[in-house]
């Protein structure tokens, strides 16, 4: 029999092979090794034992926390300028607001700077958010004056004939970067200080980012841990799906539904070897090192954590379907605790409780640690150790290892060894082949919604528990437990988006034509007024259905929050319940159309749009219609009207940053009155704020122009994959009162066109007229517009058939072409010399634009046209979003930053007055009527 020694020296030396394993305990050995730790368990029974652990329900509400613990937090958010948002959070709306920062390139130069440079990196998509350096400038009074000029070029010169009295030491005031907060430590400060809209869109944001995740957040000061459930309800992952859903196809679900294999990484005590680098590493296929997990060597900040310990990070791995990139064919999830497992014994218990594995790392194991994991013997998770021994700790780590080995079933191949000299090539090879040989066993597979649960058993607050949002939530299951057939329920609930909708629709622009044409028949116009009367009249002879009375009373809720929670649940519950059939492209069912029952066919198949909240709205909007143009003839009392409040609940979702549609996307249509409508419940709610600037994106789908604006400014457009809603949707920015008068505006109403192939139901000669009117309209309405481009010759038929209209009224928006290039993060982009052939191609609308506007035979350049200046910036080139192959592929900061510097200059030119004259609300209703 091997002695102890000799145990010890195999087991931390052992062959090469990095991921050397411990040698196997024999039987009788580990009898007596349980035996031994049986006595000397009962002999500690009576002492006073070092630790304490409680059940999580008492851990949960103990109250007991020193007094130093309560005041770090005060102390952190004080330091960073939070403390007044511990009692009013910080919203949404007020975190995307522009101001003077949103138009200079800056570094912090004090902590209080670093939750809105957080902020704004994160909307941008800045791999660098985590960072929390600082520039710490030296006071004003501190710098000799015959030496400024030197200090601020940064250069320090030095005279020999210098007296050897001075300060020798005035190194110290030159600017120099510093770390005073640590990166964990903010991410945890933010979200205390945040609500949770806020909250979401952080954790939102962290995730196109690919960053972990924060899944329970400590909170020593209130004496309670939260559950981030609610918070990453919103993040969404695309991936490819294993053979069993259908094999190649790609998958998309919120994170928190799958349920997947779960590893858990802790630390107990001290270890030599880091969890988030092991992390990492394991997280990066191939030679592309992900810094999922931040870690002490990130130059980001590397102070100490005050706050964080105790909070647990997730991440997922999510197959991309190539075999040389995926560690697993399904997804699987990842959790990391900060902290020792000894000091946040409850949420160790959580990570025992959902995971497939649990890896701990430590340098040794003594009684401390023996005690503490003899206390979830008996638990289904598998354990495993990667050990980095002392030598003078040897024998005892051995000791300790095998009374450990019958209390949580382990074997050999259970402990690992990793120290300085081992191959780390070989030992990550050999923990993945660890956990996949986990993942392929039958094991314990758990969704975030079931870790939750488990949390809750534990005692954890779950922030989706609020009564608020469980109301909410209930409204929605009211309304989605009845949808079995998304196009049964349309027909059903959304009584007004039928036949009637699209000839009513067809008449209006008719109407509008024939008004615009010249002096048109008075019969004529008499006529189609009188068929628009009557199908209005057959909508207004309808009530609204169940449903739609459900989805009114959410959206009317006095209770603000409430009605934030409602429609939250509603984009998600509509998602869940109806999936969408696949659908082909509109070229394919125009071609086909002839064969397949002429246009009521292609109803058929432009019907089949995902079911979404803007449908429920567009319901509200027609009944609004309706109404209004039953009024507007005599044919309805004003005082008999009962939907005239349905623009002022539409406007308060609108000023809580829902997008709300401006043109029908499936008629091509606008909704005069309904607009016109919102825009006057606009004018009265910003009253003397109301001077807008309208900044709107056109191009074909798939160019990435949703997720520009979504970056730019942190909105909510829909974008990915093309499967967006079609038509036009509005958003409003909210501009710092502060940088209001010195920008020129109060506010910016952003415009996305859901694609200038929408889908219209026509021919194609038709739709190029349906999309060349939309166009026209909304860079009519706009002060800014950006055309982004799939490729640099690629300009929409559509958008110059726009510019040679509003260069005929004078009304020419300042714009800005993006092309973006989708696949290649490196190519480069155009030079400034390289601009102008783009200008001087042949415009391919040209000859389609020439016969709506009488040009004759002339075939026009953009270089031709007045307006068009190809020594200005007017070209832009975007690189990739993605390094790599996603779903793991991280975001490119060449990507972030080319999108800040173009929000810049279109910030710069509405400050320098380069674009249309800003508008009033008045202003803009009668631009909406016109055009």
């Amino acid at each position: 029999m091997a002695s102890p020694g000799a145990e010890v020296e195999l087991l931390v030396r052992g062959p090469s092979d990095l991921a050397e394993v411990a040698p196997e305990i024999k039987a009788p050995e580990r009898q007596a090794a349980v035996a031994g730790a049986d006595l000397e368990w009962r002999e500690m029974e009576g002492d006073d034992r070092e630790l304490q652990y409680g059940d999580g329900a008492d851990e949960a509400q103990d109250s007991g926390f020193p007094a130093v613990e309560r005041s770090r937090l005060q102390e952190l958010l004080s330091l960073l300028g939070l403390e007044t948002h511990q009692v009013r959070k910080l919203g949404l709306q007020e975190a995307l607001q522009i101001s003077s920062d949103s138009v200079r390139s800056w570094a912090p130069q004090a902590p209080r700077d670093l939750p809105w440079s957080c902020l704004r990196k994160l909307q941008a998509l800045n791999a660098e958010a985590r960072s929390t350096t600082v520039v710490l400038d030296p006071p004003l009074d501190a710098r000799p004056a015959e030496k400024e000029s030197q200090m601020e070029e940064e250069v320090l010169y030095w005279d020999s004939a210098d007296d050897f009295s001075a300060d020798i030491y005035s190194f110290s005031e030159l600017p120099t970067p510093d770390t005073p907060v640590n990166p964990s430590d903010l991410l945890c400060a933010l979200l205390l200080s945040s609500d949770a809209f806020l909250q979401q869109e952080i954790l939102l944001r962290m995730s196109l980012c690919q960053f972990a995740l924060p899944l329970v957040l400590p909170d020593s000061e209130r004496h309670a841990h939260t559950f981030l459930l609610w918070a990453l309800r919103g993040v969404v992952r695309a991936w490819r799906a294993p053979p069993p859903r259908a094999a190649g196809s790609l998958w998309e679900d919120g994170v928190v539904l799958p349920r997947a294999p779960t590893f858990a990484f802790v630390r107990m005590e001290v270890s030599s070897n880091s969890k988030s680098q092991l992390l990492n590493a394991l997280l990066s296929p191939g030679h592309r090192q992900r810094d999922c997990f931040w870690h002490r060597d990130l130059s980001l900040g590397s102070s100490s954590r005050e706050i964080a310990d105790g909070l647990v990070e997730i991440a997922w791995f999510l197959p991309s379907g190539r075999e040389d990139l995926d560690l697993f064919p399904e997804p699987a999830a990842f959790l990391n605790l900060r902290g020792d497992i000894g000091s946040h014994w409850l949420q160790f218990r959580l990570l025992t409780e959902v995971s497939s594995a649990v890896f701990i790392l430590t340098d040794n194991i003594g009684e401390k640690e023996y005690r503490l994991l003899s206390s979830v013997k008996g638990s289904a998770t598998k354990f495993y150790f990667i050990l980095s021994p002392y030598r003078g700790k040897r024998n005892s780590n051995l000791r300790f290892l095998n009374r450990l080995v019958p209390v949580l079933r382990m074997d050999h191949s259970h402990v690992l060894v990793k120290v300085s000299s081992t191959d780390g090539t070989r030992f990550l090879r050999r923990v993945r082949s660890i956990l996949a040989q986990v993942a392929r066993s039958p094991c314990r597979r758990v969704s975030v919604e079931d870790m939750a649960h488990a949390a809750r058993r534990l005692g954890l607050r779950v922030d989706e528990d609020c009564e608020e949002c469980q109301r909410a939530k209930d409204r929605m299951e009211r309304i989605t437990r009845n949808i079995k057939d998304s196009d049964a329920f349309r027909r059903e609930e959304l009584r007004l988006q039928g036949e009637l909708w699209r000839k009513a629709a067809r008449v209006e622009k008719e109407l509008c034509q024939a008004q615009w044409a010249g002096d048109p028949p008075d019969k004529r116009l008499a006529e189609l007024r009188h068929r628009l009367l009557e199908l209005r009249t057959q909508q207004n002879g309808h009530s609204p259905a169940a449903g739609m009375q459900e989805f009114i009373a959410g959206v009317s809720c006095p209770s603000l929050g409430e009605r934030q929670y409602f429609l939250r649940w509603m984009e998600w519950g509509l998602a869940g319940a109806t999936q969408p059939r696949p659908r082909p492209p509109l070229e394919t069912v125009l071609a086909l159309r002839p064969k397949q029952g002429g246009a009521g066919a292609l109803r058929e198949h432009l019907w089949l749009e995902p079911l979404g909240v803007e449908h429920f709205l567009r319901e509200m909007a027609q009944f609004y219609e309706a109404e209004s143009c039953l009024v507007e003839a005599g044919k309805l009392p004003a005082g008999q009207r009962r939907f005239a409040h349905f623009p002022g609940l539409a406007l308060e979702l609108l000023v809580r940053g829902l997008p709300l549609e401006l043109i029908d996307g499936s008629t091509l249509s606008t909704p005069l009155r309904w607009v016109t409508g919102l825009l006057k419940e606009l004018h009265g709610r910003l009253g003397r704020r109301s001077r807008l600037v309208v900044l709107s994106a056109l191009g074909v789908p798939g160019t990435g122009k949703s997720t520009l604006l979504n970056t730019m400014f942190g909105l909510r457009f829909a974008a990915g994959r093309g499967c967006g809603p079609r038509g036009a949707f509005m958003q409003l920015v909210t501009v710092a009162e502060s940088f209001s008068q010195d920008l020129g505006c109060d506010h910016i109403l952003v415009i996305d066109s859901g694609g200038l192939i929408a889908g219209a139901p026509a021919t194609a000669g038709e739709r190029f007229e349906l999309e060349a009117s939309l166009a026209t309209l909304i860079m009519g309405l706009s002060n800014v517009t950006v055309v982004s481009l799939a490729e640099t010759r690629d300009i929409p038929a559509a958008v110059v058939h726009a510019f040679l209209r509003l260069e005929k009224t004078g009304h020419m928006p300042n714009y800005q072409f993006v092309y973006q290039n989708l696949h290649d993060t490196s190519a480069p982009g155009p030079k400034p010399r390289e601009r102008r052939p783009l200008l001087e191609q042949p415009a391919e609308g040209g000859r389609a634009a020439s016969p709506v506007d009488k040009q004759g035979d002339s075939l026009r350049t953009l270089a031709g046209l007045s307006f068009c200046d190809p020594e200005k910036q007017h070209i832009w080139h975007i690189p990739g979003l993605w390094h790599g192959v996603p779903p793991m592929a991280t975001a490119s900061l060449g990507y972030s930053e080319a999108v800040l510097e173009l929000k810049r200059c279109l910030l710069e030119n509405i400050r320098n007055g380069l674009s249309n004259p800003n508008k009033n609300i008045q202003q803009l209703i009668e631009l909406v009527r016109r055009l």
